[in-house]
C-alpha cells in the first residue's frame, strides 16, 4: 500500500525544515501527528434516535473508519439525559487515515466552507493540541446533500508530540492548515492584532 501524500511530505519536507527552524539535535525531537479525533454532538437524538445512526453513517464515510456513537455518563435533568443515552458521535483516526483525512481536510473540506478566510490560531491548548470547530458537514465531498436530514457540526482535535503551541503551530502549518494571517494595527498608540 502506498504511504499517503501527507506521511511522505512530513518525512521528505517538514521534518527537515522544523529541524532547521528549532534546533533539534535528534529526530525524536521533531514534533510529530499523533492522532485526530472527530467528535459530534447531536442533541436532538434524544427526541429522534434514528439522527445517531445518521450521524455515525455520515462520520463513517467523511473518515473512511467505523464511528461510535457517544454514551452520556450521568443523568442531567435540564437536559432531560439519561445515563447510557446515545448524545453524539465520534471517531479517532492513527497512521494512514490520519493523514489521508487531515489532506483531503486541507485541499478538500475547508476551502468549500462558505465566506472562508482561515482557520483560528486560537484553538492550541498550551501542550501542543488544536482543536477547531466545522459548522457543518456539508463541506466534507462524501457527504450526499439529498441525504442530510440535519446539518450538524463537528469539532475536531488535532494530537500532536509537540511541547508547546509555538512548535504545534509550526507543524500544522507546514501541513498546510491554512491559519487566519494576523496583522498588527496600531490603535491610539497600542498594537492590537487584527485578523485579516
Amino acid at each position: 500500500m502506498e504511504q499517503p501524500r501527507l506521511r511522505k511530505k512530513y518525512y521528505e519536507e517538514i521534518m527537515p525544515a522544523l529541524t532547521t527552524e528549532f534546533g533539534y539535535k535528534s529526530e525524536m525531537q521533531v514534533p510529530r501527528l499523533q492522532k485526530i479525533a472527530l467528535n459530534q454532538g447531536i442533541g436532538a437524538a434524544l427526541a429522534d434516535k434514528k439522527l445517531i445512526d445518521a450521524g455515525v453513517a455520515e462520520m463513517t464515510a467523511i473518515t473512511g473508519q467505523k464511528a461510535v456513537p457517544t454514551i452520556s455518563k450521568r443523568d442531567v435533568s435540564n437536559f432531560k439525559l439519561r445515563k447510557g443515552n446515545a448524545i453524539g458521535v465520534r471517531v479517532t483516526l492513527r497512521g494512514n487515515k490520519m493523514y489521508e483525512f487531515l489532506d483531503r481536510l486541507v485541499a478538500v473540506a475547508l476551502p468549500r466552507v462558505r465566506d472562508f478566510r482561515g482557520i483560528s490560531d486560537k484553538g492550541f491548548d498550551g501542550r501542543g493540541n488544536y482543536s477547531f470547530g466545522i459548522p457543518e458537514q456539508l463541506i466534507f465531498p462524501e457527504i450526499n446533500i439529498d441525504k442530510v436530514s440535519r446539518i450538524n457540526g463537528m469539532d475536531i482535535t488535532i494530537v500532536t508530540s509537540a511541547k508547546n503551541d509555538k512548535e504545534a503551530y509550526a507543524l500544522l502549518k507546514h501541513f498546510g492548515l491554512p491559519f487566519k494571517n494576523q496583522k498588527k494595527k496600531i490603535i491610539h498608540g497600542k498594537r492590537v492584532n487584527e485578523s485579516a
